[in-house]
């Protein structure tokens, strides 16, 4: 596209107007009258983008008459939005200053339609460029906590999913290049994503109305990680990267790079790290006398990693769109810290440790088709595959297999712009076949199919901007091994009066059945963004979004190490006296509605984002403690060689938690001001709660706590550092059973420096985290006891592009 804005400058110097008729020609400025180069100049509903040039000029030819509007972009600056007439016979000639913004404006690949920080109803939030490199982690939760509004649910470094708005697991989406990663990181936290940062180009964060367009599992929202490993050019360039880790003796390497022909493109990436188990600054577990270490430092045992994958992709490209396939190996191998069965002290270590085993081979396959007919614009295809499989090993035997086969379509079709209106429908089929065997296999094999149409549109009204939003699908579950298991569920003070209570006794089945269930969430949104002054709007968006619940919700039934829950679906019920059957409650959908409400200034030296919203779901599927316990069922073999104590007679016992429905209100804010002081320097402020309970007021557990936090940096052509300071409140809103965590603060900092060998551009930087070395013990964690964040942590590498 750069070539052909290049040759259409170079006509339109040489020739008359009146050869160029219905054309744009124009030029892209600064507040200081400075060309402003490589910004992007888009004719909204159509695939027309082209570039400025050194002199910040386009031209944007062969257009039919009629109003045009147009996007600019470019980084540093705030977007802008432009109505151009255009008239028969005549060309029009236009000229478009662009403000600074100190937030990045990054537009959201997740949609087919424009959305930005700064732009869309809903709350959207990017994590790309140096900013991405600087937060990327081993765990994608990790890797965006920074961001307001997401928390991570930590679980000792080896694995973590995303908090956003106080919810996660089957209520936030993990995609890939907008697919299902389709891993079981949503059944349990101690189950890793099975996607790498490392090579992403950028991940996205939405929240609210925007997640409609995925579908029931993304209630709570949606994070899409975006690469190139389908390439929609040819051009050569790539980045890699080397690093070691003083907290953990970690060490990493990556890269990825593009390149081909006129025709044909193609893309690699590749990745490999290797760490041991972490040190923190105090003892791992909160009571009890733990023992030291790794040349007398803290560690949390068993939170040591090794990762490596690959991925190959190629497209072939023609001047109406790419259609390409990549496949992906990801493999990896981390230790589970807390995974215990109960009197571990009278075993060694490396006999007790537990560890899980992660394969996941990917395909995806996409495509874009520019169309020039008078109804459709675009076609967009999606479609992947993906084989996961992961075991849980101990004593070098796996005791549990998790497997997730699924197959995903998805087709958009946008329109041509029709009264001015852009947008789309989506047509999105999924297939999932989870299994779990084994002797910690909490949930039967099942299957869930779903079948979705989506329709999502925008319009510019002056100063108005409205987006409307609609999805329904129909979603089937079947399950054909569905075990009642007859299991001696009792409180422990009823136990101790019975001499004759067997912990040995073998669980029996009193039934075994066969469980369908059919579901059609219906979701709608609208959402409206006036600017009523220059570099100032407000946003308001409303939703009412539907979920089918989740095989885990509905059939769970065992024991959950991970957890150290025994879990009970809510499919069934348990009476005081640990009687179990079927519930004869109905399963119904899970109902969210949302409104949010945004004012933003979105351009010159000071920004701000400020969000709140109000979230009530009805029909929410959570945990309760019932406060009865079941044995775990599993078998230490030699344990009878031992002799107990009255708390070793219940070591290989385990809390029941048994799903259940209630209505929830989640409320809470989201703020972030950036101030460019100078060129150089910078200044971010941000904080974000939510507050997250029952009708009846009750707390939700592992609801993040208040934070806020700031960002100082300094940027020059080769230098740039930054200070970042989070303070985390206490959190004493806790549910029953569940305890406060106190408060921390964390100081983390990076400084980095560019140079050029060799015609290769490189990055040379330093970074440290938790400087203080303060005890941090994250409260949306289920190891929070037993795990608490790593100690002081310096990190070296280095960085190419080319």
């Amino acid at each position: 596209m750069k070539r052909k804005s290049q040759l259409a400058i170079l006509i339109a110097a040489l020739l008359p107007a009146s050869v160029l008729a219905q054309s744009i020609v124009g030029t892209v400025l600064n507040t200081k009258g400075s060309a402003v180069s490589n910004a992007v100049v888009e004719l909204e509903g159509s695939d027309i983008k082209v570039t400025t040039d050194e002199n910040g000029r386009f031209v944007i030819a062969e257009l039919n008459n009629g109003l045009k509007e147009l996007h600019i972009v470019a980084p540093g600056y705030a977007h802008l939005h432009r109505d151009v007439s255009v008239n028969a016979d005549e060309n029009q000639t236009v000229s478009f200053t662009l403000e600074r913004s100190p937030i990045e404006v990054i537009d959201i690949e997740a949609t087919p339609i424009h959305m930005s920080a700064m732009e869309s109803a809903s709350p959207v939030s990017v994590l790309s460029g140096e900013q991405l490199r600087r937060d990327q982690a081993a765990t994608l939760g990790d890797t965006l906590e920074k961001l307001p509004g997401v928390n991570t649910n930590f679980h000792g470094k080896v694995a973590s999913t995303p908090i956003i708005r106080g919810l996660s697991g089957p209520r936030v989406l993990i995609t890939q290049n907008g697919l299902d990663v389709s891993d079981v990181s949503r059944v349990g936290p101690d189950h890793s994503v099975a996607s790498e940062a490392s090579t992403a180009q950028q991940i996205e964060v939405l929240r609210g109305p925007a997640t409609l367009f995925y579908g029931s599992g993304a209630i709570g929202g949606v994070v899409n990680i975006v690469d190139n490993r389908v390439p929609t050019d040819s051009t050569t360039r790539g980045e890699w990267n080397v690093e070691h880790n003083s907290v953990d003796n970690q060490k990493i390497a990556s890269f990825n790079a593009t390149t081909g022909t006129d025709s044909f493109a193609f893309y690699a990436d590749a990745f490999w790290r290797e760490s041991d188990d972490y040190e923190i600054p105090v003892a791992a577990e909160l009571a009890g006398d733990d023992t030291e270490s790794h040349n007398g430092d803290y560690v949390v045992e068993n939170s040591d990693e090794e990762s490596n994958g690959f991925t190959l992709g190629t497209s072939y490209l023609f001047d109406q769109g790419f259609i390409g396939v990549a496949v992906e190996q990801f493999n990896r191998q981390y230790g589970i810290p807390g995974h215990t069965h109960g009197g571990e002290e009278e075993h060694s270590d490396e006999e007790e440790s537990v560890f899980a085993d992660l394969e996941q081979t990917k395909v995806q396959l996409l495509g874009e088709y520019n169309l020039n007919n008078k109804w459709l614009n675009k076609i967009n295809l999606r479609a992947s595959f993906t084989d996961y499989e992961h075991g849980e090993i101990e004593k070098g035997e796996i005791g549990t297999t998790f497997k997730n086969k699924t197959s995903e379509l998805r087709v958009d079709l946008l329109h041509r712009q029709f009264n001015e209106w852009n947008g789309g429908i989506s047509f999105h089929y999924k297939n999932s076949d989870v299994e779990a065997q084994g002797e910690e296999a909490f949930t039967p094999p099942s299957e869930t199919q779903s079948f979705a149409v989506a329709l999502m549109e925008e319009k510019h009204f002056s100063d108005f901007l409205v987006q409307l939003g609609a999805r329904i699908e129909r979603v089937e579950l079947n399950a054909s091994n569905v075990l009642l298991p007859d299991i001696d569920a009792h409180a422990h003070d009823e136990v101790d009066e019975h001499d004759d209570h067997n912990h040995e006794e073998e669980a029996s089945f009193t039934r075994v059945f066969d469980a369908e269930h059919t579901f059609t969430p219906i979701s709608l949104s609208a959402g409206i963004v006036w600017d009523f002054a220059p570099s100032y709007n407000l946003g308001l968006s409303v939703s009412r979004s539907e979920r089918a619940p989740s095989a885990s919700e509905l059939l769970s039934f065992g024991p959950h190490i991970g957890t150290a829950t025994y879990e009970v679906g809510a499919l069934f019920d348990i009476d005081e006296d640990g009687h179990l059957g079927l519930s004869q409650q109905a399963i119904d959908l899970e109902t969210a509605n949302n409104i949010d409400l945004t004012f933003r200034k979105t351009q010159g030296d000071i920004g701000f984002i400020f969000n709140a919203f109000y979230n009530q779901v009805d029909n929410y599927y959570y945990q309760i403690d019932t406060g009865l316990f079941a044995e775990s069922g599993h078998d230490h073999g030699d344990e009878d060689e031992h002799d107990h104590t009255d708390e070793d007679e219940h070591s290989s016992e385990l809390p029941v938690y048994l799903f259940k429905t209630n209505d929830v209100i989640l409320h809470g804010f989201e703020a972030q001001i950036a101030w460019q002081l100078t060129d150089e320097f910078k200044l971010d402020l941000f904080s974000d709660y939510v507050r997250a309970r029952l009708k009846n007021g009750d707390n939700l557990p592992r609801t993040p706590p208040l934070r806020f936090g700031t960002e100082f940096s300094y940027e020059t052509e080769k230098l740039s550092a930054h200070v970042h300071i989070t303070r985390y409140q206490d959190q004493s809103h806790t549910a029953l059973e569940e305890t406060a965590t106190d408060g921390y603060t964390m100081v983390d900092a990076s400084v980095s420096y560019d140079l050029s060998v060799l015609n290769q551009d490189l990055s040379l930087y330093l970074k440290g985290t938790n400087l203080t070395d303060t005890e941090a013990r994250v409260h949306s964690s289920f190891l929070k006891e037993i795990a608490p964040r790593p100690g002081r942590s310096f990190a070296l590498g280095i960085r190419g592009y080319f």
